[in-house]
């Protein structure tokens, strides 16, 4: 059986969610909703944005790094060439730990090619636009997903803007 397949991304008005290997902007309130969303679930990464968090699994969630250097070994992490392989490795992890959940964390060429496999989105719109970003988020297809729940979160004493924490579910296929 298969679990869900999740996104977790944080994206500006105008679809960035990078900049230079970072992220555009300091969002405390946004990392804890992250942490608490991937947190026992395995999670699918491409090996650049491991590489900008630290370039070490985060604590807590087994890593399955997506990357087509068919080297590259990571203590604690398992590798797979394509988003295809990252996400059964992914589901035989979760199946083998009782995860509910695959988290995809990214970065855009993962997200791109992830699109026609989630589930789930959830989406942190950081309501800003960000005009120096080089990384981005394909557009979300209304026909495709849809708004489940919506909450508005003001920036807080460690956020460097407001967002809008947004869970989109996939509309049931038409028959």
């Amino acid at each position: 059986m298969t679990v869900p397949v999740s996104i977790v991304v944080a994206v500006s008005e105008n679809g960035v969610i990078g900049r230079e290997g970072d992220m555009p902007w300091k969002l405390s309130t946004d990392l804890k909703r992250f942490k608490a969303l991937t947190m026992g679930k395995p999670v699918v990464v491409g090996r650049k944005t491991l590489q900008s968090f630290g370039g070490k699994p985060l604590p807590g969630r087994p890593h399955v790094v997506v990357t087509r250097d068919a080297n590259f070994v990571l203590e604690g992490a398992t590798t797979a060439g394509s988003i295809k392989e990252g996400l059964e490795t992914a589901q035989r992890i979760a199946a083998e730990t009782g995860a509910a959940e695959v988290c995809i964390i990214g970065g855009g060429e993962i997200y791109s090619q992830a699109m026609d496999a989630a589930d789930i989105l959830y989406v942190t719109h950081v309501e800003t636009a960000i005009e120096d970003g080089d990384t981005f988020f394909p557009v979300i297809d209304p026909a495709v997903f849809e708004i489940r729940e919506e909450t508005h979160v003001g920036a807080g004493e460690k956020d460097s803007f407001p967002t809008r924490f947004a869970v989109y579910g996939r509309r049931p296929a038409a028959n």
